[in-house]
């Protein structure tokens, strides 16, 4: 009798032990597959914000493709940008420092672009250029757009106007000139601007670009510091991109 109680125990214990190992197999599967979802959804999550990314770097700017109106999208108003008599209706001058290094002079215009001064004389104020980046330089050199809110081209939200002012007649923006980058509506002025390196002549059949002002000093400068192109890891589909040698502002005053 104690034989087989001894091999009833022997059993049931070798029972027990399989069932443990059959759950920490079950329980293991189940993690795999709880792993793989969470990598899965990474991958998806890492893909998407990429695609935001390159959405938002083409949004503004000469050459950007005009967006499908949207109900919920409010035009021809202001949002958040001070009133054009911050301008003061004059010239007003200053200075512009790429990499702590090159030093462009500038005029900026309030009589002729005064609520585009206006958000310039706002972002002085509010310290906002410093440490912004110049996320777009032209194929072809002529233009280099900066003042992105995250350095990858999306606008602020919070921070936009119009009208254009300014705008050339003949579409021909000459070396020098200080321009507004925007989307599609007039009223998509923010702090993206561009500096042009080179005579070149932008499509103004949706009314052009706001000439906010002039470089009076350090043009030469500016170009030879984006000498070496647009970077070949951030092409766009119209050749622009990422200076290959990447520019930051380091420093922005006006008076």
């Amino acid at each position: 009798m104690a034989s087989v109680n001894k091999q009833q125990r022997e059993a049931a214990a070798r029972l027990k032990r399989y069932e443990a190992r059959q759950q920490l197999n079950a329980t293991q599967n189940k993690r795999r597959v709880r792993d793989n979802v969470i990598a899965v959804v990474g991958v998806v999550a890492v893909a998407a914000l990429a695609g935001f990314a390159q959405f938002f770097y083409f949004e503004s700017g000469p050459g950007a493709p005009t967006p499908t109106p949207t109900e919920t999208a409010v035009a021809g108003e202001n949002v958040g940008a001070p009133d054009a008599d911050l301008s003061e209706d004059r010239v007003w001058t200053g200075e512009f420092t790429f990499n702590d290094t090159t030093t462009v002079g500038i005029q900026l215009d309030g009589t002729l672009a005064p609520q585009a001064v206006a958000g310039f004389v706002n972002d002085f104020g509010t310290g906002y250029y410093p440490g912004k980046v110049c996320h777009r330089l032209a194929a072809d050199l002529s233009f280099l757009q900066c003042g992105s809110i995250d350095g990858t081209g999306s606008p602020d939200p919070g921070f936009s106007y119009g009208p254009i002012e300014n705008a050339p007649a003949d579409d021909l923006y000459p070396a020098g000139s200080i321009a507004m980058a925007r989307g599609a509506d007039p009223y998509s002025n923010g702090h993206q601007f561009f500096i042009v390196l080179s005579d070149t002549t932008l499509d103004g059949s949706t009314g052009g670009y706001t000439i906010v002002g002039t470089v009076t000093s350090g043009l030469d400068a500016l170009a030879t510091l984006v000498a070496g192109g647009v970077d070949p890891a951030t092409v766009g589909q119209d050749g622009s991109g990422f200076p290959l040698q990447p520019v930051t502002i380091t420093g922005f005053t006006i008076e």
